[in-house]
């Protein structure tokens, strides 16, 4: 599964938790936060790829996004990171 995460249409940190919940079916006690997306995407098993795009448009929120994506590819090799 691809997962694309769009700076330019993710304008603020609810967006981007609205495309995760959404693309991976998350239940409804998800977090919502990054603590609860790493811990999501660290527990996955299935393959992922996330590919991010326009990540300069994901403003004050990117960087803490990023790493924490980082971090949890690092964790979960079924989880693949890709910047375009």
């Amino acid at each position: 599964m691809e997962l694309i995460i769009d700076g330019s249409a993710l304008p603020e940190a609810a967006a981007v938790h609205d495309l995760f919940t959404r693309a991976l079916d998350l239940p409804e006690w998800y977090g919502r936060n990054l603590d609860a997306l790493y811990d999501v995407l660290t527990e996955r098993g299935e393959p992922l790829r996330l590919l991010v795009r326009n990540r300069e448009a994901l403003a004050e929120y990117a960087e803490d996004l990023l790493r924490t994506l980082a971090e949890a590819a690092a964790e979960n090799p079924a989880l693949e990171l890709v910047y375009e």
